[in-house]
Parts: C-alpha cells; sequence; structure tokens
C-alpha cells in the first residue's frame, strides 16, 4: 500500500492515531477504539519503506532514527492533513505511531473547551501551565489559546514546539514557530533565545527539563506570557513536579518565583460520551492570594482544597466537571466514578 492511500483511509476513518508496527495490520485509534485499515499484516520491509517515504515528506534524515532509536517529526500532505510522527526501533526494524493533525486551527466551542479557560489567555504575563497526561489535548487546548491571542491583539509570539503541529497565520499578531531539532537544538536554547527576540508571549511544548523550567520561569518572571504544558495530572502534583526538579537547596526560592509568576494550572483528561465521542473534562486553578501563601509556604498538599473552596470563583473541579456532565447525560455514573478524584465523596454527590 502507498503512503498517500494508507493515511487517506485513516483520515477517512476519522482516526486521530495511525500505528504502523510490523507484523501486524495498520491500525487507527478513533474515538478511543481500534480498527484496522489494512486486510493484512505489514511486514518489516514494507513498513520500513512507508516510514522512508514519511522522512521524504519531512525532509528529514531517515539516520537520526537508525542512529538514535527513536524520532519525533511532522509532515504535511496537501490537502490531506498534518501528521506528527514518532518513529522507533523495534526488534531491529522500523515502527511508528502516527498522529494526525488538521491544517486548520480546532475551534474552542466545539472542542468544549470551557470559556474560563480560554479567558487566560488574554494575561499579558506570568506563566499558565496545560497538564494531562499523554494524548488528553494539551497541544490543542494550547493552539486555541495561541489563536485567541493571535486574533485579538497585537505583539510577537513564539512557539517552541517538538514536533510543530498547529500553523497559525499572521493576524493582529507575528508568529514565529520554531521546530527542536531542526530550528534550535533544544527547548533550553530556543527559549533563551526567545528573550533576545523580543516576545511578548512563548508557547513551549512542553517543559522538559531543569534548565528549561528555569528559564521558563525567568521569562515569566520579566514580563512576558509564558505557556507550556507539563505530563502531570492536577494543580498540585504540577507544582510538586516543578519544585522538586530543583536541587534541595534551591527550592525555597523556587517557591516564591512560583507564587508570583505563577497564574493559572489547567488540567484535563478525555473520558468517552454516551454517544462514543472523547470529551474533554478541565481543573482550572487561579492563582489567587490564598494558594500563592499556599506555594510560598510549601503547603502544597492544601492546593486541592482551595480549588474546592473556590469553585465557582475562578476554579473548575475535575470531579464537579464530571458530576455536571453526568447530569446534563453526556457522560455515564460508571465513566465519571473511574475518572473521579475523590470516587466516595463524588458517588454520594451524583
Amino acid at each position: 500500500m502507498e503512503l498517500i492511500e494508507l493515511l487517506t483511509k485513516a483520515v477517512e476513518a476519522g482516526g486521530s492515531d495511525i500505528f504502523l508496527i510490523p507484523g501486524a495490520a495498520v491500525t487507527v485509534k478513533a474515538d478511543g477504539r481500534f480498527k484496522t485499515i489494512t486486510d493484512g499484516p505489514v511486514m518489516t520491509a514494507e513498513t520500513g519503506q512507508l516510514i522512508d517515504c514519511m522522512y521524504e515528506y519531512a525532509k528529514r534524515d531517515v539516520e537520526t532514527l537508525v542512529s538514535r532509536g527513536d524520532d519525533d517529526f511532522s509532515f504535511a500532505v496537501p490537502n490531506l492533513s498534518r501528521f506528527r510522527c514518532n518513529a522507533y526501533m523495534q526488534r531491529g526494524s522500523k515502527a511508528a505511531v502516527i498522529r494526525v493533525v488538521a491544517f486548520e486551527l480546532p475551534e474552542e466551542n466545539k472542542l468544549h473547551i470551557p470559556d474560563m479557560v480560554m479567558q487566560l489567555a488574554d494575561s499579558r504575563s506570568g506563566m499558565i501551565l496545560v497538564t494531562g497526561p499523554a494524548g488528553s489535548g494539551k497541544s490543542t487546548t494550547l493552539a486555541c489559546m495561541i489563536n485567541r491571542i493571535n486574533s485579538s491583539r497585537g505583539g510577537h509570539i513564539i512557539t517552541i514546539e517538538d514536533p510543530i503541529e498547529h500553523l497559525h497565520r499572521h493576524k493582529k499578531s507575528l508568529v514565529t514557530q520554531r521546530e527542536v531539532p531542526n530550528d534550535a537544538r533544544s527547548f533550553s536554547a530556543a527559549i533563551r533565545a526567545a528573550l533576545r527576540e523580543a516576545p511578548d508571549v512563548i508557547m513551549l511544548g512542553e517543559m522538559r527539563d531543569l534548565d528549561t523550567i528555569r528559564t521558563a520561569i525567568t521569562a515569566a518572571e520579566i514580563g512576558h506570557l509564558l505557556l507550556s504544558s507539563l505530563h502531570t495530572n492536577g494543580a498540585s502534583k504540577t507544582v510538586n513536579r516543578i519544585i522538586d526538579i530543583f536541587p534541595a537547596e534551591q527550592q525555597a526560592q523556587v517557591r516564591s518565583q512560583l507564587a508570583l509568576v505563577l497564574k493559572a494550572v489547567v488540567s484535563q483528561v478525555l473520558v468517552p460520551a454516551v454517544d462514543g465521542e472523547l470529551i474533554p473534562v478541565f481543573e482550572v486553578m487561579t492563582v489567587n492570594p490564598a494558594i500563592q501563601n499556599l506555594i510560598r509556604d510549601g503547603r502544597i498538599h492544601q492546593i486541592d482544597n482551595a480549588i474546592y473552596s473556590g469553585s465557582g470563583q475562578g476554579m473548575l473541579t475535575m470531579d464537579g466537571e464530571l458530576q455536571k456532565l453526568v447530569h446534563e447525560g453526556r457522560i455515564t455514573r460508571e465513566t465519571a466514578l473511574a475518572c473521579a478524584s475523590n470516587r466516595e465523596v463524588l458517588e454520594k454527590r451524583i
């Protein structure tokens, strides 16, 4: 099967991810379910040829994959879609998982992103973090927030991603999009360079290491709006993750810095709706003076209670949103309880 034919079938099937693994049929994931799109297994040689063809589209050297063992890149097929690919070696052969990314920017209304989340993009400075497990839609939420900024005010937006997923046109703002490692050797190097490029907004695809996190905090401290993501669940775990990556002797200072620059933490998961669609559920922590004090004093474990107490006043709780979806008939009671932060309390409330 030719690559374009394969990708077209995946897109027409509504696939969000394509699994290309030697010895198995090509499989797509659509609305949380797996479906094969080839009649039989694809063998090692054919899998390798398909992946080599992706590298040609991406204008990237396949030797990067062979030498490192895995590689992230993106490519586009005209009139079809963009694709984000993680290629990797397994048992000496090439394999890949490909994420389908539409050309057009996502619309927050169709994705059920709450207004409270989108309004965070109106901030002019500080740090806003979008967190959640892999595949929960963090990149999509960030793209919607960047599009809101780009559509509403002038400035210079710099995105730093690995790889670039959504392409942003220049609207009211100028948009610079840099891809690691094609345009910059690392996230930390790219964000340090960004501070010299007169940015108003910096979007980091992910905060992965100590150097990147330290520079990101500095960028927010000196007056830029910094958006980024982390693979964490919930605001308190996110704050702990950032603090714990620093040496023990620096953590008190980092807590003080974070208390000043952190504006909000948005946590999201995707849950199956009764109609089979996957819909996002959000927790939102906006940093008020009470939460600033909790972060500064190291009482991170009390953040969840503060979010619950502030629900409806710039805060959303995950369990509250799950309860709301059950009452609206959009998800089942069992789904809500399976995703609950506090199952016993939610069970009583439902």
